[in-house]
């Protein structure tokens, strides 16, 4: 059978993270939840998502597919009833929402269906709140039948519980804590000396904790990105840098940012209150119901030194914000400014800086990519307040 992930309705609620991807290719816990969901069923799944990421995406169908909801984390009792499905049948949750179907194309009617208990990610701070549980989950899945490198003797292990260090990874001079959660360093990172870790901790492919860095889990440092100072249930998707001091708590940051030096966030209103977020779909601000929550960035947004961002921010993608003052607590994509005001990071001036920070990392911001900013940058033209 072959896999297909669709993205439904959350993908607007996920925005600005699904502006640049579809919901299945987040990171939460150690894998993406399409690596997740590739892994439990030995396939390598395609993608059912918006048009102008088919280049990138691309959906591959046959007479015989399992179309999976992109943002369903995978159990494994939740995918032996998806394998289980006959022809033209469908898996539904308790709430009626769709999991899977098995058919010849999406809009095909099933004949059949059965619900069970599921989980979704619905929300941006669904990603930080949930990364606890797949961490251990994950931590189960990559690391079975796999012996882990030695631990040096010049590091400090704290608790019982579970550590796995990855093949070419380097951790000396650091305090790793496992009472709390589990740490998994993946192949080839790295945890400089000083660093501070209380589980759960998923420094994936390649990421560098770095010298005398906190890091309070449950939290997701994605391949190739750098943390320093403080850092508190974050999910880090990937690419990303924050290399310096700083407080980071409650939030997810996208690919290709970068949080300039003393960079902070509040995760905690003064008054304790729930936090709202800017909600793309409703163009207003939403109630979490949640008292912790901190910054959501999307990809290739970048922050000056000592930049300070209030409880409950989002910033869009490719967003450039600097100087004093707390800038609002919603920046629409292509913003140039801060506090003072903004103006637009023309796409131009946008696709050279994202050419040269690829080429950092060996990448090609080819023409695939390109396309996908263009069409970023015209989808959120009516939300840059100051161009009308």
């Amino acid at each position: 059978m072959n896999s297909v992930l669709f993205d439904d309705h959350s993908r607007d609620n996920l925005l600005p993270l699904t502006f640049t991807r579809p919901v299945a290719q987040i990171r939460i816990g150690i894998l993406t939840i399409a690596e997740k969901w590739d892994k439990r069923l030995a396939s390598t799944s395609s993608h059912k998502t918006e048009e102008y990421l088919r280049d990138k995406y691309p959906e591959r169908n046959t007479a015989d597919n399992i179309f999976i909801n992109g943002a369903c984390l995978p159990t494994e009792s939740l995918v032996q009833s998806i394998k289980s499905l006959d022809f033209n049948t469908s898996l539904v949750s308790e709430g009626g929402r769709l999991i899977a179907k098995r058919s010849a194309q999406f809009d095909d009617v099933s004949e059949n269906e059965s619900s069970t208990e599921a989980t979704f990610i619905n929300y941006p701070e669904d990603i930080f709140s949930l990364n606890g549980q797949e961490i251990e989950s994950d931590f189960d899945l990559v690391t079975v039948n796999r012996q882990s490198q030695v631990l040096s003797s010049t590091n400090t292990l704290l608790g019982n519980g579970r550590l796995f260090i990855d093949e070419g990874a380097k951790v000396e001079g650091a305090i790793l804590n496992t009472s709390n959660g589990s740490i998994y360093i993946g192949a080839n990172a790295e945890v400089m000396e000083g660093a501070i870790v209380r589980g759960g901790l998923a420094l994936c492919d390649s990421a560098s904790l770095k010298l005398g860095a906190k890091v309070y889990g449950p939290t997701t440092i994605g391949p190739h990105s750098k943390v320093g100072g403080e850092v508190n249930n974050c999910v880090i998707i990937g690419y990303s840098n924050k290399g310096h001091d700083g407080f980071l708590g409650n939030s997810v940051i996208g690919e290709w940012c970068n949080l300039g030096a003393d960079t902070n966030n509040s995760n905690l209103k003064n008054n304790y209150a729930d936090v709202k977020i800017w909600s793309y779909p409703d163009k207003r601000f939403r109630n979490t119901a949640k008292q912790f929550c901190g910054l959501i960035m999307g990809d290739h947004s970048k922050c000056g030194i000592n930049t300070m961002f209030n409880t409950g921010t989002v910033i869009g993608v490719s967003a450039n914000i600097f100087g004093s003052g707390f800038p609002r607590n919603y920046v629409p994509s292509f913003a140039w400014g801060g506090a003072s005001g903004y103006s637009t990071y023309q796409l131009k001036k946008a696709s050279d800086t994202a050419s040269l920070v690829f080429a950092r990392r060996s990448k090609s911001f080819d023409d695939v990519e390109t396309k996908i900013l263009e069409h970023v940058f015209e989808e959120t033209q009516t939300n840059r307040f100051w161009e009308k």
